[in-house]
């Protein structure tokens, strides 16, 4: 996974650091970097299989602890020694890694508390139903509501990565005054009358905005790059993105 791919602005970037790197490298050993990496994948994902799993059938509590349980079974590596990148995206292990899970668990019956041990990832389990129950459309599928979540949790890191850079750079504060041109939020100012506040002109506000779109669409396909074992499956997992965005 050494290649190097080209972004549509000309810019390369490395191939090298991806979801399905860390979790071949964390099935081959007990490498420390490779566990924490893989710890931050499943707080990433974490919620997207809630919601997926919620949307099984089952209650909250036991959504909880089955999902739990699914990523301890996850890190101890359970589920990564045949792992195949060739066969998939890294979501669609996932998915199938948690249906396989969920049938041996019911299979397995009421003989144990499902994840009662486990306490790797800590989370606020009543705002997480609260936002499965405000964010959830009856209409959709497990599978597609998975794929809306991931969607919206990849967008949301690309956000705050994109956020990150502004403050490292100083510039917090325009950040938190431009995102509205990111997010979709309703723009409750002009351009003038935000370049007024911000001190500076209506053209270079714009100027402004456009470079932090075109800096977010590049944060946003390397961030797809780290969830593709190829290089030109990029596109095609941005056109999924936007397609489970619209369900």
């Amino acid at each position: 996974m050494t290649s190097v791919w080209q972004s549509e602005s000309g810019s390369s970037g490395q191939f090298n650091t991806t979801h399905w790197s860390v979790v071949l490298l964390a099935g081959q050993g007990s490498s420390p970097p490779a566990a924490a990496a893989l710890e931050k994948l499943c707080r990433v994902y974490w919620y997207p299989l809630y919601v997926f799993v919620r949307r099984k059938g089952y209650p909250p509590h036991e959504a909880q602890d089955l999902t739990q349980s699914f990523f301890a079974r996850l890190l101890d590596k359970n589920y990564l020694s045949a792992v195949d990148p060739s066969k998939g995206k890294f979501r669609s292990f996932l998915l199938a890694a948690v249906e396989h899970f969920l049938a041996n668990e019911w299979r397995r019956g009421q003989a144990q508390k499902r994840g009662g041990k486990v306490t790797f990832l800590s989370f606020d389990e009543i705002s997480a139903e609260k936002q499965y129950l405000d964010a959830q459309a009856p209409s959709l599928s497990p599978e597609q509501l998975f794929d809306k979540q991931w969607a919206t949790t990849l967008l949301d890191q690309v956000l705050s990565r994109l956020r990150d850079e502004f403050v490292s750079a100083g510039k917090g504060t325009l950040f938190d005054n431009l995102k509205i041109f990111l997010t979709g939020e309703t723009q409750i100012v002009s351009y003038a009358e935000l370049a007024t506040r911000l001190g500076t002109t209506e053209a270079a506000l714009k100027m402004a905005v456009s470079r932090m779109r075109h800096k977010y669409g590049e944060l946003l396909r390397a961030e797809i790059a780290t969830t593709v074992s190829k290089p030109e499956e990029i596109e095609g997992e941005l056109s999924a993105l936007f397609t489970a965005l619209s369900a």
